[in-house]
């Protein structure tokens, strides 16, 4: 009798709790929502992430390899491990010229490549590798950071949910590694060589043949013959590959890739992801690695090339008809790509624009210090015929 004279009271007592309980919920989750935490609740100030970085290199390859490396510690180390990257070469996780669909699809946050290699699926992509006859580093850096190259860079890749970052660069290059002299510009035909790109165009347009390999073949295609040259990038990363071991006679100058850039491309999805501050980090940790490609090759490359020469390579200049030949073809190249759908003809416009503008300034800038230094200073050792 006494319990069931106690059971409202008890059932009352219960309902009040569920009560307070459930407006206490609400209260905290309210807060929670207004405060910028995640739906689910968790703090994303404090929420670790891992990703994983995709290259189209052979893994530890120095230079080319390095931006990948730097960019995954700067990250790491700038976020206190609250995001942390961790580098796969070519062919560990996909090969080469499967990065760009792995980043998009999402199989990796992020990759490190030349935008070039996906010329199949996106044209236009090779103006931001590079152009024959076209701008260098400095002048590339100029274009995609405060000329609006970047802005139409990241325009194109929009439809694949992938952001694009500059990612360091080689500057000018060697025009390459031949099995034989070029003495005329009708040496090129019938000469298969592997050079992708716009200036794999150019170079079938001009006689020869282009071969599109990924950077881990190139020393055994041209060992066995499937090749009769190579371009690569520099001495750096050519005598690293050991591509004087399998040819004689190194030319210059690089027509087809004056400041060659390459590039960070991350999963747009993955980025948004982040809180605004890892956001930050990612972006500064891209700029500070692209810069230090070019550091790093500009401090490497003669002495690499030193080496070379002592070691027996020959090398030459690209004869003048020769140059003229590949220039005449690349303005063809050029235009038609330009003119194949609206995107690639304002990128290609801007291009244009910047490129005639920093040429300009730097006829009074780069060049006449430059050539007011070669009047003053001892001459250069020639290690040319």
């Amino acid at each position: 009798m006494f319990e069931r004279r106690l059971l409202p009271v008890i059932t009352l007592l219960l309902v009040a709790l569920l009560t307070l309980v459930t407006g206490l919920w609400a209260t905290d989750r309210a807060q929670t929502i207004t405060s910028g935490v995640g739906v689910e609740g968790a703090d994303r100030s404090n929420q670790q992430f891992e990703w994983k970085l995709v290259t189209t290199w052979p893994k530890n390859l120095p230079g080319l390899g390095s931006a990948g490396e730097n960019f995954a510690r700067y990250v790491t180390d700038m976020s206190g491990g609250r995001l942390k990257v961790t580098v796969y070469g070519a062919g560990e996780i996909v090969p080469a010229f499967e990065v760009f669909d792995a980043v998009s699809q999402g199989v990796a946050e992020v990759g490190h490549g030349a935008s070039y290699y996906w010329k199949g699926k996106i044209p236009a992509a090779v103006f931001y590798t590079a152009v024959p006859f076209g701008m260098t580093a400095q002048e590339m850096n100029g274009w995609l950071h405060y000329g609006g190259g970047l802005e139409l860079w990241r325009e194109l890749y929009a439809p694949f949910g992938v952001v694009p970052f500059a990612g360091g660069s080689t500057g000018v290059q060697m025009a390459g590694w031949f099995n034989r002299e070029l003495k005329t510009a009708a040496d090129l035909k019938g000469l298969k060589m592997r050079i992708p790109g716009l200036a794999g165009e150019v170079f079938n347009a001009s006689g020869g043949t282009a071969v599109r390999i990924a950077g881990g073949e190139v020393y055994t295609s041209m060992q066995t013959g499937v090749i009769d040259a190579v371009e690569w990038v520099g001495p750096y990363n050519d005598r690293t590959l050991g591509l004087n071991q399998v040819a004689d006679y190194y030319y210059y100058p690089g027509w087809h890739e004056p400041g060659a850039m390459l590039e960070f491309i991350v999963n747009e999805r993955a980025m948004g992801q982040l809180p605004e501050d890892l956001k930050a980090i990612v972006t500064y940790a891209t700029r500070a690695a692209n810069q230090d490609m070019l550091d790093e090759f500009t401090a490497r490359n003669n002495e690499s090339l030193q080496s070379l020469l002592a070691d027996g390579t020959q090398l030459r200049k690209l004869p003048d008809d020769v140059l003229q030949v590949l220039y005449d073809n690349s303005k063809i190249a050029l235009e038609a790509l330009a003119n194949s759908d609206p995107i690639a003809g304002k990128i290609a416009a801007s291009y244009a624009s910047f490129a005639a503008d920093v040429r300009a300034y730097h006829e009074i800038s780069e060049r006449a210090y430059l050539n007011a230094r070669d009047k003053v200073l001892p001459p250069v050792l020639n290690t040319s015929p």
